[in-house]
């Protein structure tokens, strides 16, 4: 099982940056405005909350949420994003979050093969939730739930990115 220890620091920065690069891509796929922007931000950190406490979560997805708790996981967390959105507009923040993606899917592959399947599927259901989050335009989205073409175009890109 990979831990914080199988990674470089500036690999484990990325993988603390995943899961809000993952709900990021689809928030920026279709901006919907302040509320629709809370919902789908709130979506994505209960996708993290809920890997924090479920007892059967990959080990990898707890190790990154349980640094992400911390002051300091935070703070490299939020100052990667800084660094690699700053001053972007939301096609170029959707490009990059899911290059971004890409490269968490390589270097898990490489260094965490064991882990590699269950982690990209989390980032998945991360934007999967964060899409479902904002009721806007498309077609029926499982469960009933109304997600645009952008955003199921963008969880197509996230699902390519991570190789699932």
């Amino acid at each position: 099982m990979a831990d914080k220890t199988s990674f470089t620091k500036d690999e484990w920065a990325l993988l603390l940056r995943s899961p809000m690069n993952a709900g990021m891509a689809m928030t920026a796929a279709e901006p919907s405005g302040l509320w629709g922007v809370l919902k789908e931000s709130f979506a994505s950190s209960s996708e993290v909350a809920h890997a924090a406490a479920d007892p059967n979560a990959n080990a990898l997805v707890k190790a990154v949420v349980t640094d992400f708790a911390t002051s300091e996981g935070r703070s490299i967390a939020r100052d990667g994003l800084k660094a690699e959105f700053a001053n972007n507009k939301p096609a170029e923040i959707k490009t990059k979050a899911i290059d971004s993606l890409r490269q968490v899917a390589t270097i898990l592959t490489a260094k965490a093969p064991g882990d590699a399947a269950a982690f990209k599927a989390w980032l998945h259901e991360i934007g999967e939730k964060t899409a479902e989050a904002a009721s806007e335009g498309g077609g029926l989205f499982g469960g009933g739930v109304q997600v645009s073409d952008a955003e199921k175009a963008t969880l197509g890109e996230i699902s390519s990115a991570l190789g699932i």
